[in-house]
């Protein structure tokens, strides 16, 4: 194989060009062989292959220049051609490879990028670093390469106006895999751009602006007339004249899989001394037929049969964003004015149903989460009722959006927030386990975290009555499929009201969230276990708080005069509900009643990064399981008795 012979990032420059396209096909059934046992982003790693390969033959960056993938999901090939391959099979598992790039697995990873847009905006800060602190001797280049469907996100738009502006010398290749932007793309195309890249051309362009700008009186005129034809005639094969009116020189779109043309469009490209945009046509899970069929479906993977492409270990669950979904739905039936919205998460989020059957209720923005929200409020602002489905993780870039124009004038918007706590393979950039923190300390919203399918239901209907702004948090996973009921069967949940599992008050848990069930459980058995003990225990009592916000004067007079309290929630220690809890404790008024000597424990998923593994894996390694749980509560509430 010629792939057992890339050892070196710089290998691959000494393979001919014959043999290319065969290297191709194999890294393609390395990565289908290995996604079909670990899952993962399969479709589009499978598009840029051959674009892989011609970037690691054209430049250099085991010297000075840099590649940035945007988003990571692309990068399987890269990390197969930069000294990986080794440790390939153990992508997105527990201790293995990232499933995104990582500064901290590679120095050939130059920038994290788990979330989409990031790419322009760091490189022209790489490029600023590289003139200032004269990293590179000058012929070192900055190359971001960005999926179509990220260019629309705010934040490249930023980057890309930024980077025009300043005129930096930095490489932006639009990974056109959707023909979203331009199907121009065939022979003639491709020559024609052969010939606008062409040192020849380059150089005529060139003298000709001088030239004409040397004319007396009119000279100036005629130039920028002169660009202007070009411009059109740019436009005439391509979507080029928005990029070069950004400041780019813009320049395709040439066929992504055809690797002699890349190469040459590489070699011409090094010659130009600015901004550049390339634009490349590929095909998204290129090279194996169910992905090609499907590539939504194979965009993000779990394990599947490679030679027919089934999903394996199907089962009858269904997400929690399914269930949620599904009863929002019926919701919908009744109340026209219910819209649902999303940021390119259809699919991910469990709202294809809903779209299908309110196609003009529904709206997916595209990957531009700030836009999403100001969108909803919009709506809100005139009568409409917005849910907004979306990731935890994602949700973090619309924060200010959500303060300023949501909480800020009380509008009656519904975020759906999804992979809260830990989403498990996708790794530290797609954990949820900050949103208790961030969102916490919002006036005006209402944060709720269900224990249940039944709860998330409830909680789903209450928000419409609530009339403001509701963040309703649920975690990546399933429950038994089910019908879901009608909603005039569906209780409502007052505001703040929390509910008394086991009714005792002198040692207690309280939690929010999924673990509350399994705590359940484990509490009724300790204190079953205990009533027979020859040696007299304290039973525990459990409280499932529901809200984070509001936390309810009752729920702090019913715990308030405990000698034991504990806290669980599936979301970093600080600032989470935990804290919350302790700061209503110590609140003066609470403190002159209580007993003042309680003990306290807050059992969260702590304060650091997680790394990719299963859900379960990594639960577990942070004490929520229920082994786990059951040595923190004999520890907290017995290690005195024993």
């Amino acid at each position: 194989m010629i792939l057992d012979s890339i050892n070196d990032v710089n290998d691959i420059k000494k393979i001919n060009s014959a043999e290319l396209n065969s290297l191709a096909n194999e890294i393609r059934k390395e990565i289908i062989s290995v996604c079909s046992t670990n899952g993962g982003h399969l479709a589009s790693s499978l598009g840029v292959v051959e674009l892989t390969i011609a970037l690691l033959k054209s430049f250099d960056i085991k010297k000075n220049d840099k590649i940035i993938w945007d988003v990571g999901h692309q990068s399987y090939a890269y990390k197969l051609l930069t000294g990986r391959r080794d440790k390939f099979h153990s992508i997105r598992k527990l201790g293995g490879l990232s499933g995104f790039p990582s500064i901290n697995e590679s120095k050939y990873d130059f920038f994290g990028t788990g979330h989409a847009g990031t790419s322009i905006s760091a490189a022209l800060g790489m490029a600023v670093a590289d003139d200032i602190i004269k990293k590179n001797s000058g012929d070192g280049r900055i190359i971001a390469v960005i999926g179509d469907a990220s260019i629309s996100n705010g934040l490249a738009l930023e980057g890309l106006n930024h980077a025009g502006a300043m005129k930096k010398d930095i490489i932006v290749i639009l990974n056109d895999n959707e023909m979203s932007i331009s199907k121009s793309v065939g022979a003639f195309s491709n020559y024609l751009n052969k010939i606008l890249t062409g040192e020849i051309y380059i150089k005529f362009r060139n003298e000709t602006e001088k030239f004409l700008k040397s004319i007396p009186l009119l000279g100036l005129q005629f130039a920028k007339l002169a660009s202007k034809t070009e411009e059109l005639f740019k436009n005439m094969i391509g979507p080029g004249i928005i990029f070069e009116e950004l400041g780019f020189t813009y320049i395709g779109p040439i066929d992504g899989h055809n690797i002699e043309y890349l190469l040459s469009a590489f070699e011409n490209i090094k010659k130009i001394k600015k901004p550049i945009l390339l634009h490349v046509i590929t095909q998204k899970g290129k090279g194996y037929g169910p992905s090609e069929n499907n590539p939504s479906l194979f965009h993000g993977i779990s394990a599947f049969d490679k030679s027919t492409g089934v999903m394996l270990k199907k089962t009858g669950n269904i997400t929690f964003g399914e269930i949620a979904s599904n009863f929002l739905i019926k919701l919908a039936k009744n109340n026209e004015n219910i819209i649902a919205v999303t940021a390119a998460m259809t699919e991910g989020t469990g709202l294809s149903n809903f779209a299908k059957i309110y196609p003009d209720r529904f709206f997916d923005v595209g990957i531009q989460e700030e836009h999403a929200v100001t969108f909803s409020a919009g709506a809100a602002a005139n009568g409409l009722r917005p849910f907004f489905f979306i990731y935890s993780t994602f949700l973090q870039r619309s924060l200010d959006q959500i303060i300023h124009d949501v909480c800020l004038q009380n509008l009656p918007v519904v975020f759906c927030i999804d992979r809260a706590g830990i989403a498990g393979e996708d790794g530290a950039t797609h954990q949820g386990i900050f949103d208790l923190s961030y969102l916490g300390y919002i006036p005006n919203l209402v944060i709720m975290c269900p224990k249940d399918s039944d709860e998330l239901m409830k909680m789903l209907k209450s928000s419409i009555y609530y009339n403001k702004p509701v963040a309703l948090r649920y975690p990546k996973s399933e429950m038994p499929y089910f019908e879901t009921p009608e909603t005039d069967g569906v209780a409502i949940i007052k505001e703040g009201e929390f509910e008394t599992l086991i009714a005792h008050f002198e040692y207690i848990i309280v939690s929010v969230g999924l673990q509350t069930t399994m705590l359940e459980k484990i509490l009724n058995e300790i204190n079953n276990n205990n009533k027979n003990s020859s040696t007299f225990i304290k039973p525990l009592g459990l409280i499932n708080a529901r809200f984070v916000s509001p936390i309810s004067n009752d729920l702090i007079s019913k715990i308030k005069y405990a000698k034991k309290i504990m806290t669980v929630e599936e979301n970093v220690e600080f600032s989470g509900f935990g804290s919350k809890i302790i700061t209503l404790l110590s609140d003066s008024d609470n403190l002159s009643n209580s007993a003042l000597n309680f003990k306290y424990k807050i059992v969260s998923l702590g304060n650091n990064f997680i790394e990719h593994g299963s859900r379960k894996e990594l639960l577990s390694l942070s004490g929520f399981s229920e082994d786990g749980f059951k040595i923190i509560i004999n520890e907290f509430f017995f290690s005195e008795n024993k």
